[in-house]
């Protein structure tokens, strides 16, 4: 078996990179492509590797010259690579292909051995290698029948939206077995040359192929494995945190990235938390026969906004304010706020990172991190704070003050004339726990400010909403003055303008959410090493066993099983081993659950 590494591209989109240097030089964690991928190749034992090389071809060679690469190298030059597509390049190896099992592979892959490695031990002769597409692909796509037959080819011209849940994407790594090149694949790649031209691509032939009664080429679709394929410097990013030296700088890698996991292929988000049981499809496909208003519109104000805001939750749209989720309120409130800030450890630490006065801290005395609403009084009774800062459930430990109680804490502050910032991010999670956004409560209770991340509660975390509500108007006039007039989108308006439609949806999505947390904390119960905190929101916090590490636990998942869960063992207020996870769907869940249990250290 040989290797044809298509090679003559010119790689334009990676700027800078590739002024000097081809595409496949270019270093993904101080390696270059070309190097990994040889070196890969060398371990499978190949009779002789064939580079169709062009751009670069001279500085191309002289590097591999430098490698310690013992499988022979052969270099085919594509003299006008700045004027064909790849179907050229193949073409001028067509004689190569004839005479040797072919693996065919071009030169901007990034893949773990093993995708090679079960493609050549693969019994069927000929294959396509692909995997399911995601919204992120793009390039040439498949479809298949029933054992991987594969039915079309389908290019960028031919591609359909809506049609994408039923395509795979080519991973562009193909085993061709002699018999095939010499029956179907060079003649055909000849005629559609002579007929068609060079400027073409080489999967047009295979598209043709697959018309045939018994085309030989099968599908082998990829199921384990990462692969990546590098076209510009957002790819070669994405590459770098994938195929990190280690678990470790690959969970940093992550970590760092703060979402847009749906660019890595197949990986369960188990760190960030939304709904997983709303919007309903319906709600989306209202959103989608809007698209193109809504992305050639400009969107409204923030009157307007406030209006939308204040019809959903039932107050008055002078004490309401809309943000570019809740982040963008909070630091808006928290650099016009006084003095020293209460805060409880351990929480969300955007409000402390925000305030540039003092903090001054409750931790609660247990290692369920629990608290009352009592206790915060008692705490702060005789503190100096100007504000105290509430997350009601809690984050990470999920622990929640009953509503009553809380009224009891809006009372307190009041009376002491603090501030009292409540964030209810979480609240619907808590068995429908009632929310302070009401119009008498704000009235009687002008020390009360209540923010709200639509993100988490109602699954929209791209649409990027959030509410701040306060009846004191001139601290919401000042919120609104800090913020831009078109601080959110017209897809964000447009939720706020439709979703009162869907509120039955809503109940109905909650009361599928509570059973299946119920049974994510159960499994957690049953996994020696775990003990799971009690939550009232749509994650849990689990202390590990003695001897057990966070970090290790969070590495290994990501590494092993393409999961990523939040690490706590670093965070501000917890002296021991925590994780978090989020509560997904129920399958979900059990891969979570499948990848804990598998876990030793």
């Amino acid at each position: 078996m040989q290797a044809i590494i298509l090679a003559a591209g010119m790689g334009k989109r990676l700027k800078e990179l590739t002024e000097d240097v081809t595409k496949c030089m270019v270093k993904v964690n101080g390696i270059s492509i070309i190097e990994r991928m040889l070196t890969q190749l060398e371990h499978l034992e190949l009779s002789r590797i064939i580079i169709v090389v062009g751009y670069k071809a001279d500085a191309l060679k002289s590097y591999l010259d430098t490698l310690d690469i013992k499988t022979p190298i052969l270099y085919v030059e594509n003299p006008i690579y700045f004027e064909t597509n790849n179907i050229y390049s193949l073409y001028l190896v067509r004689e190569y292909l004839r005479q040797q099992d072919t693996l065919l592979l071009e030169s901007d892959l990034v893949f773990e051995e093993c995708i090679i490695t079960s493609l050549v031990n693969d019994p069927r002769p000929s294959l396509a290698l692909v995997v399911k597409h995601e919204s992120w692909m793009d390039g040439t796509v498949v479809t298949l029948k029933n054992d991987c037959v594969i039915d079309d080819f389908i290019d960028k011209e031919h591609f359909r939206f809506s049609d994408s849940k039923n395509y795979y994407k080519t991973v562009n790594i193909y085993k061709f077995s002699r018999q095939f090149s010499n029956k179907q694949y060079v003649p055909f790649l000849e005629a559609y040359c002579h007929a068609m031209g060079n400027n073409e691509y080489y999967e047009q032939v295979l598209k043709v192929i697959t018309r045939l009664d018994e085309p030989e080429l099968k599908a082998k679709v990829l199921e384990t494995g990462h692969w990546y394929e590098i076209d510009d410097i957002q790819d070669l990013d994405i590459a770098e945190s994938i195929f990190a030296p280690s678990g470790n700088s690959r969970l940093g890698l992550m970590e760092k990235r703060y979402g847009g996991y749906w660019r890595y292929p197949g990986m369960l988000d188990f760190c960030y938390l939304v709904n997983p049981f709303f919007p309903p499809q319906r709600l989306l496909d209202e959103i989608k026969a809007n698209f193109e208003v809504l992305a050639t519109g400009y969107p409204s104000g923030q009157r307007v906004n406030d209006f939308l805001a204040a019809r959903l939750f039932g107050v008055l749209p002078a004490d309401i304010v809309v943000g570019n989720g809740a982040a963008e309120l909070i630091n808006s409130l928290l650099r016009q706020l006084p003095g020293d800030i209460g805060v409880v450890l351990p929480t969300f630490e955007e409000y402390q990172e925000r305030k540039k006065g003092s903090v001054i801290a409750f931790k609660p005395d247990n290692n369920a991190f629990s608290y009352s609403a009592d206790d915060l009084m008692a705490f702060y009774d005789q503190s100096a704070i100007t504000a105290l800062v509430v997350i009601n459930p809690d984050n990470p430990s999920g622990n929640y003050i009953p509503h009553d109680d809380v009224l009891q804490l809006v009372q307190w502050a009041q009376e002491k004339d603090v501030l009292l910032v409540v964030d209810e991010s979480f609240v619907d999670f808590a068995d429908k726990g009632d929310t302070l956004i009401e119009k008498d409560i704000l009235k009687k209770h002008p020390k009360l400010v209540v923010i709200k991340s639509l993100s988490k509660a109602y699954g929209i975390p791209g649409f990027r909403l959030g509410v701040l509500a306060c009846s004191n108007q001139t601290l919401t006039t000042s919120i609104r003055k800090d913020l831009s007039i078109w601080n959110i989108n017209s897809f964000a308006e447009f939720y706020l303008q439709i979703s009162e439609k869907y509120k039955e949806d809503y109940a109905h999505a909650l009361d599928n959410f509570y059973p299946v947390r119920d049974e994510l904390y159960a499994g957690l119960s049953d996994i020696e090493y775990l003990r799971p905190i009690p939550s009232k929101a749509n994650y849990i916090t689990c202390q590990l066993s003695a001897g057990y590490s966070a970090r290790g636990l969070a590495e290994s998942l990501l590494v092993d099983w393409n999961i990523l869960i939040k690490d706590l063992s670093g965070k501000n207020g917890i002296h021991g081993e925590y994780i978090r996870v989020s509560v997904k769907k129920p399958e979900e869940n059990a891969k979570l659950l499948e990848a804990l249990k598998a876990f030793t250290h």
